[in-house]
């Protein structure tokens, strides 16, 4: 019998000693004897020091220090973008906090279900999935118990009974719009995500209610989707800007869309915010440090991978989440990328 450490140290301890307890037996000594063996110390007689570490390789008992460290795969769509470090980050302090190593991929060269092959033969512990699309072959494979997932931000909406999280995107981003609606702004545009991401969905659907309740009309105009990338957002922004009646404010989807909004505004010499206000979503590193600074709404990154980790830990251990669908507050951040729009 192998004994492979689990994450609960005490289940784990209590394994070690059930095996002690076995090889004593089997040696005819006592467990202290066997004890001593196992933790190096001295006390016990050569031949029979060796007969009982024979009978431990045997049952392959491993010694606390002896044992592979406990892995969690977290697996990114890319590792570009300022939203995957921030992410990683997260996950990575937090497994780190309980003693487990993070192996990290993409499924830009290597599909969802080879990772959850990898996972399961390398004995992790389980993966999460960071915003990653899973086919419907994926999701009967997660289903199956192979190895327990959880998913960060997926790219579709996934079973009902796979444990996902995500921030509170559609108050996210009605909180945006509103900041800008309460500065004066009345022609705001939106370089959104795809409408078939979850999260992208949500942002578009809080900037439209936010226009709603301010009885403002819903221009399709202004509104130009993309993936959540730098080049595409300076494409989109710079198609707002070059409007006959370009808007005196943009709401972004993300930092790295924002960014490509700022270089937009500078191509086509709008002042920010001047004569244009910029809100983003994420908040990342690169918000505050951007030129200027972003105004953005704020994903909780460690409390991300901290509520991600425990709760891929709960479902190896067999405890499976009450609730499957999670949401972590966003708060806005005000900073120097908005102000009240120049007068006509």
């Amino acid at each position: 019998m192998v004994v492979q450490e689990r994450v609960n140290g005490r289940a784990a301890s209590s394994r070690r000693h059930g095996l002690m307890t076995v090889v004593a037996r089997e040696a005819g000594v006592s467990v202290p004897t066997v004890s001593k063996v196992v933790n190096k110390k001295p006390g016990v007689g050569p031949d029979t020091r060796e007969r009982i570490e024979v009978l431990l390789s045997a049952h392959g008992f491993l010694r606390p220090e002896d044992a592979r460290p406990q892995q969690v795969y977290v697996i990114f769509r890319d590792l570009a973008g300022p939203y995957t470090l921030e992410v990683a980050r997260g996950v990575v302090d937090a497994a780190s906090a309980v003693g487990i190593d993070c192996v990290t991929g993409t499924t830009s060269a290597r599909p969802v279900g080879a990772w959850l092959d990898a996972a399961e033969s390398a004995g992790a512990v389980g993966v999460i999935l960071v915003i990653s699309m899973l086919t419907e072959s994926d999701q009967r494979r997660v289903m199956s118990g192979g190895v327990p997932v959880v998913l960060l931000d997926p790219l579709n909406e996934p079973d009902h009974r796979i444990p996902s999280i995500g921030v509170t995107n559609w108050r996210g981003a009605r909180a945006a719009v509103e900041h800008l609606l309460a500065l004066g702004h009345t022609r705001i545009g939106m370089v959104a995500g795809r409408p078939s991401s979850p999260a992208g969905a949500a942002r578009l659907h809080g900037f439209r209610a936010a226009l709603s309740e301010a009885g403002l009309p819903d221009d399709a105009s202004l509104i130009k989707a993309t993936d959540f990338d730098y080049s595409e957002g300076v494409r989109a922004a710079c198609t707002l800007l070059s409007l006959p009646e370009p808007p005196t404010a943009i709401f972004a989807a993300s930092d790295s869309q924002a960014l490509g909004v700022l270089e937009a505004a500078r191509r086509e010499g709008f002042a920010v915010p001047g004569q244009l206000s910029v809100v983003s979503f994420d908040d990342t590193a690169v918000a505050a440090t951007a030129s200027p600074p972003l105004t953005a709404v704020r994903q909780p990154f460690e409390e991300l991978g901290r509520v991600a980790t425990r709760t891929l830990l709960d479902v190896a251990a067999g405890h499976q989440p009450t609730v499957t669908r999670m949401e972590l507050a966003t708060a806005l951040t005000v900073r120097e990328s908005t102000a009240p729009p120049a007068a006509s």
